[in-house]
C-alpha cells in the first residue's frame, strides 16, 4: 500500500509544473516592460525619422531628405536662434540659482526670523501653473499697461518706460523666478547635510562672514551647485510659457517658439519642427549627462555626520533684519504681487490699473461668467481625470519596474531603469510632438480624443514615479518578501499585499506631485488638446489668446485657490500616514 501511495503522488507533481511556467508573474512584469519600451522610445523614434521626411501630400508622396536639416540650419537666424536660447536658459538659471542659494542659506543657516513661514511661502510658486505666473508679471510690467510702469511714471512724472517684460531681461526674469523654488529645494538639503565644523573654525579665526560662505560654504556646496545649475539650465531651455507669451510678440525666438511656430504655420511644417526638437533634445541630453557625472563625483566634497546631526545655525546679529527684508521682497515679488494683481484683474468688468475710479467698478461678473464659460466645465473634468489618471497609472507601472531592477536578477535589468529614464531629458514640447507624429502615423484613432494626452501624461511624469519608488524600494528588505512567500503567496498577492502596503509613503507622495504638475501641464498638451479634450492649462492659453484678461484672471484665481487647499489636504493626509518627500 506504500508503494501504491507513492506512486499515486507522482501525478500531483507534475500536474503542479506547468503552473510554474504560466505565473502570472511573468505575464504583468512582460507586459509592464513592454508599456515601458512603449512610451519612452517608440515616439521619440517616429520623431527622428519625422525628421528626415517631408510631409505627404495629395500632389506628392513623402519622401527621404535632408531638406528639414538644411532649412533649420542653413539659414543664418539659426545661430541667433541657438544664442537666445542658449542666453535665455544660462540667465535664468543663473537668476535662479542665486536667489534660491541665498534664500536656502539664510534658511538653513542662519537665525532669521519667521524662517518656517518663509519656507512655506518659497514653495508656493511651484503650484501656480507657469501660464498664470507669467500673465501675472504682464498686468505687472508690460510697457504700456503694467502697474510698476505706472506707478513708477506717476511718482517721477515722466513717460519713460522703466521696466520692460517683452525683452530678453524680462523673460530672464520672469522664468527665473519662476524657477527660483526649485533651486531653493535643491540647496536647502545640501545646507542641511553639510557639516558646519569648518565654517565655526574660520569664523573663529577672525574670518568676516562673506568670506566663510565665499570660500567655504559654497565650495562644499559646488557639487549641488553646479548640479542645480544644470537642472535649472535643462528645465529653462524646454520652458514655452515664458517665450510664448513673452518673447514671440517682439520677435524674441528660442527653439521651443520655433516649434511651434512650425507646426502652426500654414501648410504646418512638421519635418522642420522634427529637426528643431532633435536639436533641443541633444541639448538637454547633454545637460542631463553632465549633471549625472557631476552628482557621481559629489564624494570628493563630502562631510562627516551623524543620523541626529543638525547643523549649527549662524548669529547674524543686527543682520537678520536684512535677511528677514530680502525674504519679505522675495514674498512681494514671487507671491503677494502676482496673486494680487490677478486677483485685482478678476474684479474688474474689464482690464484697469488700479485707481479710485476703478475701484468704483468691482465687481464678481468674471466668475460668474467663467462658471458658465463653455469648455471651463469640460476641462476641470478633463484635467480631474488626466491627473488622478496619469499619477495612478505612473506610480504603479514605475513601482513594477523598480521591483524588476532592484529586486530580480534578470541580465540588462539596468536598461530597463535607464529606458523608463528617458523621457526625462525630452522637454514638453518635443514630447508633445513625438507622440503627434508617432500617433498620426500609425493611426488607431487615439489622435484628437483624451486618450493621447493621458499617454503624454504617463509618458512626461515616469521618470518622477522612478525617482519616488526606487527611493522607497530601497529602504524595503526583501526578508518581507520571502516570509510571504515561504507562507504560499503569489508573487503578486505578495506584491500586492506586502510592498504596495509598505511603499504607501513614497506611492503617495509621488502620487500627489503627479496630479499636481499634471494639472499645470501647458507645453506637451498644446500640441494634442482638440476640441472637446481641453484641460485648464490650454483654456487659461486660450483666454489669453482671445483677449479675455479678466475671465481668465478670475479662473486663475480659483484654480490657484483649488491647488493650494489640495495640497493643505494632501499634507495633512500625508502627516496621518507619515509621507515624507522622497
Amino acid at each position: 500500500m506504500q508503494v501504491v501511495g507513492q506512486a499515486s503522488e507522482a501525478p500531483d507533481l507534475k500536474d503542479h509544473q506547468p503552473a510554474v511556467k504560466t505565473d502570472p508573474q511573468w505575464f504583468i512584469m512582460g507586459g509592464v516592460v513592454s508599456i515601458v519600451g512603449w512610451l519612452a522610445l517608440v515616439p521619440l523614434g517616429f520623431l527622428v525619422w519625422q525628421s528626415f521626411r517631408t510631409p505627404d501630400t495629395a500632389r506628392k508622396p513623402a519622401v527621404w531628405t535632408l531638406q528639414n536639416y538644411w532649412e533649420a540650419y542653413s539659414s543664418s537666424e539659426t545661430l541667433v536662434l541657438f544664442m537666445n536660447s542658449v542666453q535665455f536658459a544660462a540667465g535664468t538659471a543663473v537668476l535662479a540659482l542665486v536667489i534660491g542659494t541665498a534664500l536656502a542659506w539664510m534658511t538653513e543657516r542662519t537665525n532669521t526670523p519667521l524662517k518656517p513661514l518663509f519656507y512655506a511661502l518659497s514653495i508656493i510658486p511651484l503650484i501656480i501653473p507657469g501660464i498664470l505666473f507669467v500673465v501675472s508679471w504682464i498686468m505687472l510690467a508690460s510697457p504700456k499697461i503694467g502697474i510698476i510702469n505706472l506707478v513708477l511714471q506717476g511718482l517721477f512724472g515722466t513717460d519713460t518706460v522703466y521696466v520692460d517684460i517683452y525683452s530678453m531681461a524680462g523673460m530672464i526674469w520672469v522664468d527665473g523666478l519662476h524657477y527660483a523654488p526649485i533651486a531653493f529645494l535643491l540647496m536647502t538639503a545640501a545646507f542641511r547635510a553639510m557639516d558646519p565644523s569648518l565654517e565655526e573654525s574660520a569664523m573663529m579665526s577672525g574670518a568676516s562672514m562673506f568670506k566663510i560662505f565665499w570660500n567655504i560654504t559654497l565650495k562644499l556646496a559646488w557639487p549641488a551647485v553646479a548640479a542645480s545649475f544644470l537642472i535649472l539650465f535643462v528645465r529653462s531651455i524646454e520652458s514655452f510659457e515664458v517665450p510664448a507669451l513673452l518673447g514671440l510678440p517682439v520677435g524674441i525666438q528660442v527653439f521651443t517658439s520655433s516649434i511651434y511656430d512650425a507646426i502652426h504655420s500654414y501648410p504646418s511644417n512638421i519635418g522642420l519642427a522634427a529637426a528643431y526638437a532633435i536639436t533641443l533634445l541633444i541639448i538637454t541630453m547633454g545637460g542631463i549627462y553632465m549633471q549625472s557625472r557631476l552628482t557621481g563625483q559629489g564624494g570628493k566634497y563630502s562631510t562627516v555626520t551623524g543620523k541626529g546631526f543638525r547643523p549649527r545655525t549662524i548669529d547674524l546679529g543686527r543682520w537678520k533684519y536684512l535677511t528677514l527684508g530680502i525674504f519679505i521682497v522675495y514674498a512681494l515679488f514671487v507671491v503677494v504681487l502676482p496673486f494680487l494683481v490677478l486677483l485685482w484683474s478678476s474684479l474688474q468688468k474689464f482690464y484697469s490699473v488700479p485707481s479710485m475710479e476703478a475701484l468704483k467698478n468691482v465687481s464678481l461678473n468674471a466668475y460668474s461668467t467663467v462658471i458658465n464659460y463653455p469648455s471651463v466645465g469640460t476641462a476641470v473634468w478633463n484635467s480631474f481625470l488626466l491627473s488622478i489618471g496619469s499619477a495612478t497609472t505612473v506610480m504603479f507601472l514605475t513601482a513594477i519596474v523598480c521591483w524588476i531592477v532592484l529586486r530580480t536578477k534578470i541580465p540588462g535589468r539596468w536598461i530597463l531603469d535607464n529606458v523608463a529614464s528617458v523621457p526625462l531629458v525630452l522637454p514638453g514640447l518635443v514630447m508633445g510632438l513625438a507622440i503627434m507624429v508617432c500617433y498620426l502615423t500609425i493611426g488607431g484613432g487615439v489622435y484628437g480624443t483624451i486618450w493621447i494626452m493621458f499617454i503624454a501624461y504617463v509618458t512626461r511624469f515616469m521618470p518622477y514615479g522612478m525617482r519616488y519608488n526606487t527611493t522607497s524600494m530601497i529602504q524595503l528588505h526583501k526578508e518581507l518578501e520571502e516570509s510571504a512567500a515561504m507562507s504560499g503567496a503569489s508573487w503578486f498577492t505578495s506584491f500586492r499585499r506586502v510592498v504596495l502596503p509598505l511603499l504607501k509613503p513614497g506611492l503617495l507622495a509621488g502620487w500627489i506631485y503627479i496630479v499636481i504638475v499634471s494639472v499645470r501641464e501647458l507645453s506637451s498638451s498644446i500640441l494634442l488638446y482638440s476640441p472637446g479634450t481641453e484641460v485648464v492649462s490650454i483654456v487659461i492659453w486660450e483666454m489669453w489668446q482671445n483677449g479675455q484678461y479678466v475671465e481668465l484672471s478670475a479662473f486663475g484665481v480659483m484654480l490657484i485657490a483649488t491647488l493650494f487647499i489640495f495640497v493643505m489636504m494632501a499634507q495633512w493626509i500625508g502627516k496621518r500616514f507619515g509621507v515624507k518627500e522622497a
